[in-house]
Parts: structure tokens; sequence; C-alpha cells
């Protein structure tokens, strides 16, 4: 596995932990101080691309060896002449092939196009307690700038509001919430996507979902995820909580009803219950029970009325892979989105994490390999996103160029939930009266962020340009988390249009994976990409002989 440094000087970040490939510390903490890159990100946005105390320093790279197969063995080529994609009304002149000229606007679908302003989405938010704590931070985050955020598993399930009668949701308060917080501020950009697993399925989370939002919401099923090969779990540190959960259907382990694990949690030598979901499929025995499964599954989605449908995938291994792929396609689906391991936002058990599944680039470059034998049988191949472990600028190059033509977003767990841990804190310390009530863990700024200012307009770079689209008087409903979401997607956004101005890329489609080259000979194996050196090799050459 390829670890990120855990610090880098010249930009002024040190993670806390160890670090991740991602950049992220491997615990990323809601209380944290700082300051990884995407955590000082959230504060000074684009300011974040440039080595700091300019006037007074020089600047070298670190990162030049390329070991093993990860994205970090990936580069990116450049190129000294030429220009592809620029907007309508604009030219190939110098003066119009400049950076901010590049279109990052992205577009996924088929027969409705869904709309993003910055080819990001966030991973599945679901029934963990964070997810709930943040939602407003993330959501609103997703709608200003415009990007797709998701609703994870289980949200219903674990809502004690929640009032379900005969497999019929009555009452979804929880649910609610989620969706209806991103609709206050969409714009036509960006979506709401709500996963179904087996409880939510058999709860009827999709029913309920069409009758109350209709088309509004693009629904996912969801097969997967790179963090575990199990169903997703929570956990909870109240037996009556624990009890509620085993009542509902769920798995609890260890099981609440059993007097021994009753009176280990009275002496407290049991302090907590893990809720977990359950596999999906089971039943099946074949590749051709899952595709009539699966093909009934979607028909009944579509017949209910709705007109987005989309898949989520984990990191089995490439029989799995191909069905979701072709299924995806042939059932005509808007986005499938494959996770490579080992992300994970939930609680995933720690050693699964670690050594289960495909990692992220050797799965993503078969996706482009068996997406490719489809298109060349004349299919209209599903679009895809890419999610397990990315959260840089760089990232979301690698990966749309990895999978391009069908990669159309990188998904984003950890990195675009920092963002509301980071303003939430922020917020409670500047309103220290609704502190509990904005989940802030800080009693005072911390250095290193009392050193860019006291108030929200001097701390984050992105205040100003959120006062522009939602208005002076509105600034007062916007938490900070948003706010820094906001930053990050500026930072995000800039770096990907100076990488793409420099592969003479001014649009999304036009990059291709003619743009990045493999840093060593195991990952040009793995992944089907050219060698550095070899990488227009032949056209040096013949300049040399001509």
């Amino acid at each position: 596995m390829v670890q990120w440094p855990k610090m880098n000087d010249a930009l002024g970040v040190v993670n806390r932990g160890q670090s991740a490939e991602s950049g992220l510390c491997t615990l990323c903490q809601s209380d944290c101080r700082g300051k990884c890159e995407t955590w000082l990100s959230c504060l000074k946005g684009r300011k974040m691309l440039y080595p700091r105390d300019f006037g007074a320093i020089t600047a070298g790279a670190s990162n030049t060896k390329h070991l093993g197969v990860a994205y970090e063995t990936i580069r990116i080529d450049g190129y000294n002449y030429g220009s592809k994609g620029q907007k309508e009304g604009l030219t190939s002149s110098e003066d119009d092939c400049i950076f901010p000229n590049a279109s990052i606007e992205t577009s996924f679908g088929k027969e409705v196009k869904t709309k993003a302003r910055v080819p990001i989405m966030t991973g599945a938010l679901g029934s963990t307690f964070i997810a709930a704590k943040y939602w407003e931070s993330f959501a609103i985050g997703a709608a200003l700038v415009g990007y797709p955020i998701v609703v994870g598993e289980n949200v219903v399930g674990v809502d004690k509001q929640a009032v379900i009668e005969n497999g019929k949701i009555q009452k979804a308060p929880e649910l609610d919430r989620r969706i209806n917080t991103f609709l206050r501020y969409y714009d036509g950009y960006g979506a709401i996507i709500v996963q179904l697993n087996v409880e939510d399925t058999r709860n009827g989370v999709a029913e309920y979902v069409i009758d109350k939002f209709g088309d509004k919401v693009i629904i996912e099923l969801k097969w997967g995820q790179g963090a575990k090969d199990i169903g997703g779990e929570i956990q909870v540190t109240s037996l009556d909580y624990a009890l509620f959960l085993k009542n509902r259907g769920y798995v609890v382990d260890p099981d609440p009803t059993i007097p021994e694990v009753q009176e280990a949690f009275k002496h407290k030598a049991i302090k907590a219950f893990a809720r977990h979901s359950r596999l999906g499929y089971t039943s099946l025995q074949s590749e051709s029970d899952v595709k009539e499964k699966f093909t009934e599954s979607v028909a009944y989605l579509r017949k209910l009325g709705y007109k987005r449908i989309s898949l989520k995938t984990g990191s089995y291994g490439m029989e799995a892979l191909a069905m979701a792929i072709k299924y995806a396609t042939e059932a005509k689906l808007d986005l499938l989105t494959i996770d490579g391991s080992g992300g994970g936002t939930g609680m995933s058990p720690w050693n699964m994490m670690q050594s289960w599944g495909v990692p992220s680039v050797n799965l993503h470059a078969k996706a482009y390999q068996y997406a490719k034998i489809l298109a060349d049988q004349g299919k209209d191949v599903v679009d895809m996103a890419f999610a397990g472990g990315l959260a840089r600028e760089d990232h979301i190059f690698k990966a749309i160029a990895l999978g391009a033509p069908f990669t159309k977003l990188v998904c984003m767990g950890r990195g675009l939930m920092i963002p509301g841990f980071l303003g939430s804190n922020i917020e409670g310390v500047l309103h220290s009266d609704r502190k509990e009530q904005l989940n802030g863990n800080w009693d005072k700024l911390p250095a290193s962020v009392s050193k860019f200012g006291t108030t929200a307009d001097e701390i984050f770079a992105g205040y100003a340009g959120v006062q522009k689209k939602v208005g002076k008087e509105e600034m007062k409903n916007i938490p900070l988390g948003a706010i820094a979401a906001w930053t990050l997607s500026d930072k995000l956004g800039a770096g990907l249009q100076q990488l793409m101005a420099g592969a003479r890329k001014f649009s999304l489609p036009e990059i291709n994976r003619d743009d990045i080259y493999a840093g060593n000979r195991e990952t040009q194996k793995e992944t089907g990409l050219k060698y550095i050196t070899e990488k227009n090799d032949q056209q040096a050459k013949n300049i040399l002989e001509g």
C-alpha cells in the first residue's frame, strides 16, 4: 500500500495520525484541530494550491518515488502545444486558453441528464450518527456548490420517530429532513440520491420517497461498498435503543435480548451494541439468478415512477464488477458508482477495511477495460463514478482519465465530510450559546484557525462567494460547514482546472487515458497505461530521425 507523507512543509500541512493514500488521516476525527491538506483547504480554498510563505521561500517536489500500484503511481502528462475543448465563443489563442476558462461542469444519466458544477459527489451518508449530526452542512454545501449528495442506507430504520406499519412507512422525519435540506438550496445542479439496502426495501423506502418527492430524487440500488463485504453497521450505547433496533428487524451484536448480555451491560462490561444490515442476494446461486433479480428490481422502481436510477457496487472481484457494468448498461441506469478498497466513512470492521477487496486503482482500471468491451460491441455504456480513497484534485483528474470516456464523477467520502466538522467546530465557538446544537467540539479557536481571523468572513476564503450567491440576509441560515464545503470545492475545482490546462484539455470530456501514464512497470501492467518514457517515444524518435 502506498502511504501519503504525514506532513508537507511546502503547504504547511501535517496529519495528526497515520496518513492514508487519500492524504487524509487514517482516523478522521470530527473534533480535529488540524491540519491536513483537506482540512486547511476548507478555510483557505485555492490558496492551498501553492507553497506557503511566497517571497521568502523556494520549494521542490518530494513525491518522486513510485512504489507499488496506486493512484500515487499514476502521473499526469503535459504538452507543449495545442488545445482542445474550449468553450463556445472562445478561440485557441493564448488569451482564451487560460486555466480559469477550463470547464469542469459534468453531467450523467441516460434519458434525464443530471448536471454538476464540479465532477465530485459525496459517498453514502446513511444511518451513522455523524452523518445525521452534520447533515445540514453536508447537504447545503452540496446544493450551493452543485454536486450530488447521497443519503445512505438505513436512515428510516434507525429513526425512532419513523412509523412503519405493515411494511409501509407512515412517517420518516429524518429522511424528510435529509431530502428537504438539500432541496431548499437546489438550483438545478447536483442531486439528492437515496440508497436502498435489504432493510430499506422491506421498509418501503422507495415507495415512500416517490410518493412524497417524485422525480426530485434519484433512487440507488446498493450492492456494497469498498470498506466492507458485509452489511452496514452503526454502534449504539443504549440498551433500549439496541432492543428497538432488534425489534425493527436488524441484526444486533451482541444480542440485547439475551439476559447475560443485559447483565454485562448493566455492569458496564459491555458498553455498546453494533447494529448490522443484512447481506443481499444470499438466496441467489448463479449469475443468471442475480441478473433476473436485478432486472426485476429496476423494472419495479421504474413502475413506481423513478426516472433516474443508479447502482452502487463495492470492491468485489472481477465477476461482480462485470455484472455491475453490464447489468447497469442493459437496464439503462443513470450512474454506476464503483467503490474500491479501502475507503470507508462509517463503522466498518477495521481488519476488514485493511484486508478485504480490490484496491481502487486495480478495480477502476478493470472497470475501464470491461466498459470498453461493451462499448466495442456498440453498447451505450452506463456513466460511472469512481470511489475509494480519493480526496484531491489530482485524484479527480486521474480517475476521470483512467476511466475515460465512461467516468463522469469522482465520489469522495471523508474528504467532503471534513468541511462539515470544521465549520461546525468554528461555529460552535463563534456562537457558544448554541455550541451543543451546532455540534461544536471546541471551546476556543485553535491557533491553526485564529491566525486567519476571528470572524467567519475573515476565516473562510469562500465566505464572500457564498454571500454573493445567497444574499447577505440569507447568510444567517447558512451553516459554516457549508461555507467550508464551498471553499474546499473552490480549491478542488481550481486545481483541476490547472491540471486540465497543463494537459491542454479545456473541458472534461476531452480528458482521456492518453493524458496519464504509469510511474512504474507494475502500474503499467495493472492499468494498461503507457510507461512514462515509452509514451510518445516513437514520435520523439521520428522528430530526431526526420
